[in-house]
């Protein structure tokens, strides 16, 4: 009787499994029925010669080339090695080449890919190519971005294989993913809202990709879709995208359109500078957008809800260990002063006001007071320019002071101006500096 139990328990099991892999692999296998039909997007156009003109603006706006395109080499030949903690992907070669590109796909072989997720041959891609996003960009969009990419100069380079980590590399396992975390389907845009704000939804959700670096992911590599925009570690690069909805670090809703636009576009505002990642963002995407798409991303953004703290600063608070002592404090406070003035007063200012746009200003600086010291540890060690644009043409940059300072002492720098002018953050010690001496920088 128990083995008879034991059989229909284990039979159960496996059409179970069965079923979410079979469902898993046929997840998105739609194609665009009415080319005309989706919202979103601008008005097609019948000229091929504007289409295309039109598909080159959209890969600037989806920043393909940032991961399709190695540095110094051929763009879009791919070869641009991804990181991350489940192994390194390799980006493939989207030129026409018909060898090795995508000279001989055709439209439908390349929506398949943006949006369900799937290769010419059928095989299920890695969401490291980000086609949960892609998948709302519309039919037409698709189309003129398709253009594009077969108007370009093809070049021949052989794809290179991912180097993932097992059981990452089974890419069979892929369809149980897909079951539990992908949904195909072109953004819809909402009645209630203007045409203005669904164009920015349309560009924050799908093609510019905001979530791929601003939600949390689980264990897995699936986007937190209840913290959409909330903040997110980048273990391997060892930045911190910061919420761009809770007002104690990006909270964009405060800030004036003006200024919002002006970051997105330009790299800087009197509220922020775009570092790291983001400012290769910007460099290669954002500051080629038209204003009025600007515009729209900002009305967007602005629109969505508040939050007093992020999810990741309610964690590392939940998780931080006891606050410095006073006597502590006193030391942090004069050695850390110390270093300020012979280091960071001459463009930061005696108060940390700063000189802004140029030179940012420290004081009630959201980025420094947030309980991750990630993203100012890395600019400290590191150094940095916001993107050169051109509303930026010639940025002020931040010298790398890991050749001068001890891990120490940046510790001490950097609890010093977390901790003055009104400021309040946790204090650092020299083992979390050390951290990051070594990180890639980008």
């Amino acid at each position: 009787m128990m083995k008879r139990i034991f059989v229909s328990l284990v039979v159960v099991l496996a059409l179970i499994v069965s079923g979410i892999f079979w469902y898993g692999n046929q997840l998105g296998s739609s194609l665009p029925a009415d080319i005309g039909r989706t919202a979103g997007a601008t008005e097609h156009a019948t000229d091929l010669n504007a289409e295309i003109v039109r598909g080159a603006y959209l890969a600037r706006a989806g920043n393909c080339m940032g991961c399709h395109t190695t540095r110094g080499g051929d763009a879009y030949a791919g070869g641009r090695m991804i990181a991350s903690e489940f192994g390194d992907f390799v980006s493939p070669n989207i030129t026409p080449d018909k060898k090795t590109g995508i000279g001989n796909w055709t439209f439908n072989d390349f929506w398949n890919a943006l949006h369900n997720g799937k290769s010419k041959d059928g095989r299920l891609l890695y969401p490291a190519f980000p086609y949960p996003s892609y998948t709302q960009i519309s039919a037409v969009d698709a189309q003129a971005l398709f253009a594009f990419f077969q108007s370009i100069p093809a070049v021949e380079r052989k794809n290179q294989p991912h180097a993932l980590r097992t059981p990452y590399d089974q890419r069979g396992l892929l369809a149980f993913w897909r079951a539990l975390y992908f949904k195909p389907g072109e953004y819809q845009p909402q009645p209630a809202q203007t045409v203005e704000w669904n164009r920015g939804a349309y560009l924050v959700k799908g093609l510019a990709h905001c979530g791929a670096c601003h939600t949390s992911r689980n264990a897995l590599g699936a986007s937190d879709l209840n913290n959409e925009l909330g903040g997110a570690y980048m273990p391997v690069s060892n930045w911190y995208a910061p919420s761009l909805l809770a007002q104690d670090e990006a909270g964009v809703q405060t800030w004036s359109a003006a200024q919002l636009s002006h970051l997105l576009r330009d790299g800087i505002s009197v509220r922020a500078h775009a570092s790291g990642p983001m400012a290769e963002v910007v460099a290669s995407s954002l500051q080629y957008l038209s204003d009025s798409d600007i515009q729209a991303m900002t009305v967007y953004l602005q629109s969505l809800p508040k939050v007093t703290k992020s999810k990741a600063d309610l964690l590392d608070q939940a998780l931080a260990g006891p606050a410095a002592g006073k006597e502590e404090m006193e030391r942090i406070m004069y050695l850390g002063g110390a270093l300020y003035k012979f280091h960071c007063i001459d463009c930061h200012g005696d108060g940390g006001r700063g000189a802004p746009p140029a030179y940012p200003a420290l004081q009630g600086n959201a980025a420094l007071q947030m309980t991750s010291a990630a993203n100012p540890v890395r600019m400290v060690l590191a150094g940095g320019f916001p993107a050169a644009t051109k509303g930026n043409p010639r940025p002020y940059g931040m010298p790398p002071f890991a050749p001068t300072l001890s891990d120490t002492e940046v510790a001490l720098v950097i609890s010093y101006v977390r901790n003055s002018w009104g400021n309040k953050a946790p204090v650092i010690g020299a083992s979390e500096v050390n951290r990051y001496r070594t990180a890639p920088l980008d």
